[in-house]
């Protein structure tokens, strides 16, 4: 969040140094920085760790497909919130007039664009955000290259709908800078919006009946044990020590 809303500050501010460029062009470059600092944060130590889910609707997706424990779904949840929060207020902090002149990265309906229809495309993002990873996450060929298809995709999204929704898909994205703007009115949207999605992604699916996702991490490294449900090992194997731990649900 703090790198993100940084990013919307320097391309949209007041005192943007690149306010001569097209907004296609902003908005592309703004989508690149904002989905490549959270796949550079899936394929660190920290988020080799924890899976780098960075979006409650994730965790949540993974729950319904029991790989998430309900303690860690809860302790998950607090965290993305409790983050997005921090690095708003991080980036306000240091940009002051400059975030201030972007409202702190809040996320809003254009001008014109129906609740209705701002829902809708939360929704179709989410679940096209969700679908990716399911997808993704359900070979072992696949898992470890998420973060580069996120990141590509999240960047198309922002570019081409952000002028529509603004493209958050995540209610901690949107609720970091709703409060620190102090502008909570349209929040619901971001939250009923990647819940539908979520849901959506679910049950489509289910259709695949002979798919099944195999790890809640985004990056899949063997070096790291997993603290959620997975399928791939989790551990250095030695032929001494028998099979690679795992933590299935």
């Amino acid at each position: 969040m703090f790198v993100g809303v940084s990013a919307i500050c320097f391309d949209f501010g007041s005192a943007s140094p690149i306010r001569a460029l097209p907004i296609s062009e902003r908005l592309l470059l703004t989508g690149l920085i904002f989905a490549g600092t959270g796949s550079l944060i899936a394929i660190s130590p920290l988020g080799r760790r924890s899976g780098a889910h960075l979006n409650p609707v994730v965790t949540l997706a993974f729950w319904t497909q029991r790989k998430v424990h309900w303690h860690d779904l809860l302790g998950y949840l607090v965290s993305q919130f409790a983050g997005a929060i921090a690095g708003t207020l991080a980036a306000h902090a240091l940009w002051r007039n400059q975030a201030v002149s972007v409202s702190d990265g809040l996320t809003t309906p254009a001008a014109g664009v129906p609740d209705v229809l701002a829902v809708a495309v939360e929704a179709g993002m989410t679940a096209c955000l969700l679908l990716a990873i399911f997808f993704m996450t359900s070979h072992h060929r696949t898992a470890r290259f998420t973060p580069l298809l996120l990141w590509l995709l999240i960047t198309v999204l922002v570019w081409q709908l952000a002028p529509v929704t603004g493209t958050s898909m995540n209610p901690a994205r949107s609720l970091g800078p709703a409060l620190i703007a102090r502008n909570l009115g349209r929040y619901w949207i971001y939250v009923l919006g990647p819940l539908l999605g979520a849901a959506t992604a679910a049950a489509l699916f289910s259709l695949a009946r002979h798919t099944e996702v195999l790890t809640t991490k985004l990056f899949h490294d063997p070096r790291y044990h997993s603290t959620m449900g997975t399928s791939l090992p989790t551990g250095r194997h030695h032929p001494r020590s028998g099979p690679a731990p795992t933590r299935a649900l």
